[in-house]
């Protein structure tokens, strides 16, 4: 039982399978076999559970952070074998089949096994230090430009800045370049001539000084960052180059 249950292949196998159940549940097969399929699933991962903290011990168990996740997943998950018994209930079990999809996390767990990973992973949390000045900047200018046009535009435009929060996801699409001219078309509708010429070239320059300037500057910080820990591995072989090329000059 242990060497089944400790295997983490063979139960990252099983959270694959039933993942692959759940997913044509949903997609309206009403099959028996996948019913029992799934129910078989749920009594494999708690007998997982249940034989790791027999093997380790319950703290032990529930101090491991992805043990305890797993539990977790387990526990909530195990109405919908409740359920399925009674189907009379009517109460819906999609909610709880699909938290056992959660257990796909666990195939993160598979990036022991990709030697640059953790490098990866690394880069990209000394990048969000690094950058984290320049986003918490920007998202502080789009938020106090959002106010702004909620002020100015939310008679003519409500649908896009009715409410401080309709502003700041407009901004937000206005400084991603999604569908940024619906914007200023929403608003010219309802105003004059001259005026509409005014807020062309208003969210004209919000976009670029937004989305071209403000995305492409976060972009840019975060991707040298992102490389500068493979540059430190270039000078440090290219250092090690040359003090080789010193010793031989030496003699």
């Amino acid at each position: 039982m242990k060497r089944l249950f400790l295997n983490e292949r063979l139960m990252l196998a099983v959270v694959i399978l039933n993942a692959m159940v759940i997913f044509l549940q949903e997609c309206g097969l009403d099959w028996h076999l996948l019913v029992l399929l799934d129910a078989v699933g749920t009594l494999l991962f708690l007998a997982e559970m249940l034989v790791k903290q027999a093997h380790s011990g319950m703290r032990a168990y529930w101090r491991n952070g992805w043990n305890a996740f797993d539990g977790a997943v387990t526990l909530l998950s195990l109405p919908s074998l409740v359920l399925l018994l009674f189907p009379s209930t009517g109460v819906n079990i999609a909610v709880i089949q699909a938290l056992r999809m959660l257990r796909l996390l666990k195939l993160l767990r598979t990036g022991r096994y990709f030697h640059n990973l953790g490098a990866i992973l690394n880069g990209f949390r000394l990048a969000l230090k690094q950058s984290l000045a320049i986003i918490l900047a920007f998202l502080v200018l789009l938020v106090i430009v959002a106010m702004l046009n909620c002020l100015f535009f939310r008679g003519v435009a409500p649908d896009y800045f009715g409410t401080p929060l309709d502003a700041i996801y407009s901004m937000f699409r206005l400084f991603t370049v999604e569908g940024w001219y619906d914007i200023p078309d929403a608003i010219t509708a309802n105003v004059s001539r001259v005026w509409a010429h005014v807020v062309r070239l208003y969210f004209s320059l919000l976009l670029f000084a937004g989305g071209v300037i403000g995305m492409s500057l976060i972009n840019s910080i975060f991707v040298d960052a992102m490389v500068a820990d493979n540059n430190d591995d270039i000078k440090e072989q290219l250092r090690r180059i040359e003090d080789k090329l010193d010793r031989l000059e030496r003699r």
